[in-house]
Order: C-alpha cells, then sequence, then structure tokens
C-alpha cells in the first residue's frame, strides 16, 4: 500500500514536472516564438497559457512596448559642405517576432546596433540634401519626417517599427561655428540693405507722385480761377455797360465822383490843375447842369 501509494506521488510529480516543463504564458505586452532545434515552429502567440514539447521545443520571448535609442550627436554635412552634429533620439519597437529574430538572433544590442547604421545612414542622406538655413530653421518639421520615412523603409527587415524621430539639438561644429555665424550676419545684413533700398525706391515714388499730384492740382485750381475771374470781369463789364447805356450822364458823374475820391482822399495831399479842365466838370457846375 505504502509502495503504491509512493508510485502515485511520483507520478503525480512527474505529471507537473512535465505540465511546468510544457506550459508558458504571453502577456500583452510580450511577443513570443516556439523555436525547435533553433527553427521556428510557431509565432504570433495570444496572450494567455500555452504549451511547448518539453527539453525538444524552447521559447523566446520579445518585448512588444516601445524602446529608446538615444546616442552621442551625429556629424553630418549639408549641400554646402558644412559641417554640422544632430543630437537626435528614436523611438521604436519589435513588431514581427520572427524576422526580428531570424534577421538579430533575437537580440536587442544587435537590433539597436543595426538601426543606429540605418538611422545615421537616413541622417547623412537627408541633411546632404538640404541647406545651412533648411537644416536649422522652417523645415525642421519636414526633415525629421524625410528622416523617418527613409529609415522606416530599410528597418522593415529587421521585424521593428520606427515609432518616432526626433532631433532634439543641430550645431555647427567648433571650427566652422564663427564663419558661419558671420555668413548669416552678412547675409542678413544684404537682405536689410536690400529692404531699405525698396523703401528708399518705394518713398521717393510716392513723393514724387505726390508732387505731381499737387502740381496738377494747383494748376487746375489756376486754371479755375482765372476762367471765374474772367467771366466775373464780363460780367462786370457787362453790368457796367448795361448801366452807361441807361444813363451815360449818372455814370460820368458817378465815375467822377471815384476819381475825386481816389485822387483825394488823404490828408496833406495837394492837387495842381487848372480851375477849368474837364477833371473839375462837376465841381464847377453845382447845380448839375453843364
Amino acid at each position: 500500500m505504502n509502495n503504491s501509494r509512493f508510485v502515485g506521488v511520483v507520478i503525480v510529480g512527474l505529471v507537473f514536472v512535465v505540465v511546468g516543463l510544457s506550459a508558458f504564458t504571453v502577456n500583452e505586452r510580450e511577443l513570443a516564438i516556439k523555436l525547435q532545434v533553433g527553427e521556428v515552429v510557431e509565432a504570433n502567440y495570444e496572450p494567455g497559457l500555452h504549451f511547448k514539447v518539453p527539453v525538444l521545443q524552447t521559447v523566446r520571448k520579445f518585448p512588444s512596448r516601445i524602446l529608446n535609442i538615444d546616442d552621442a550627436p551625429q556629424r553630418v554635412f549639408t549641400l554646402e559642405r558644412t559641417a554640422m552634429t544632430v543630437d537626435y533620439f528614436v523611438k521604436w519597437r519589435i513588431v514581427d517576432e520572427v524576422p526580428f529574430y531570424t534577421s538579430t538572433g533575437g537580440s536587442q544590442d544587435i537590433a539597436m546596433s543595426r538601426l543606429r547604421e540605418i538611422i545615421k545612414n537616413s541622417i547623412v542622406t537627408e541633411f546632404g540634401k538640404r541647406s545651412v538655413s533648411e537644416a536649422i530653421s522652417v523645415e525642421r518639421a519636414e526633415l525629421m519626417r524625410d528622416m523617418l520615412t527613409t529609415a522606416k523603409l530599410t528597418a522593415q527587415g529587421l521585424g521593428v517599427e520606427l515609432v518616432d524621430f526626433r532631433v532634439k539639438q543641430v550645431e555647427f561644429v567648433a571650427e566652422v561655428r564663427n564663419s558661419v555665424y558671420n555668413q548669416m550676419r552678412e547675409e542678413r545684413a544684404r537682405v536689410a540693405a536690400e529692404t531699405r533700398a525698396e523703401g528708399r525706391e518705394a518713398a521717393e515714388l510716392i513723393r514724387s507722385t505726390a508732387d505731381k499730384d499737387r502740381t496738377i492740382i494747383l494748376a487746375d485750381a489756376y486754371r479755375d480761377g482765372q476762367k471765374i475771374r474772367g467771366e466775373g470781369d464780363a460780367r462786370s463789364a457787362e453790368i457796367y455797360a448795361d448801366a452807361y447805356n441807361k444813363d451815360p450822364e449818372f455814370y460820368a458823374f458817378h465815375r467822377s465822383i471815384q476819381a475825386y475820391r481816389n485822387s483825394m482822399g488823404k490828408p496833406g495831399d495837394v492837387l495842381v490843375l487848372d480851375p477849368d479842365n474837364e477833371f473839375f466838370r462837376y465841381l464847377n457846375q453845382s447845380d448839375g447842369t453843364e
């Protein structure tokens, strides 16, 4: 009885050992493959409990979370052959466990080493297509997008996905920094001089246009004034003519009175004339008759 109980315990123990060696779990943050004599026999496991043949089969697991590469700044050359250093980081993850295992042996270190080379080539290629101003200013977002697109295509063969590619900082190397800054200052000064020259040209054009308009306005005003003055003089002459025709004697008398007033209108004025002169015609005729 004791022997049969012992045998039963041993059998149960063996069963637990076999089950323990055969069962394995995969959680939602892992990818797993089943290997048999080094060859992949099964992959794409759902999270949960799974089984394998003990000893003959083994299981390799890989993280499915996003991983990070943050290396030392990379030296590159722009389109003008200007040396720069690019500080960047890359986020990546394993998306296809079978190509990842076959291309890297399942080693994250090997995968990251190959990704560094892919990323380096992408950075060198994209910076080499752009000028300094394009690389450090308005086209930064486009630059990062193009680098990510270029590197993604190559990285697919490793069974990984590049999630994000960010340039943290772009700097000139020490030996060219001052010369580049001087070139940029000279370029800005040139642009400023051109802008000022264009402004002066526009100002001169505005002033000349204003002077021309002023001359035209004054000429038109003088012409209109002369026309109005001429019309007034003509109307005045017409009125005088009508008045003279109605009563020539009164008109002559009125003109004489105006002449007396203009000739003797100031104190101390002396007028020497013959009393019989026609000028005193109406003064000599106090009764108003000839």
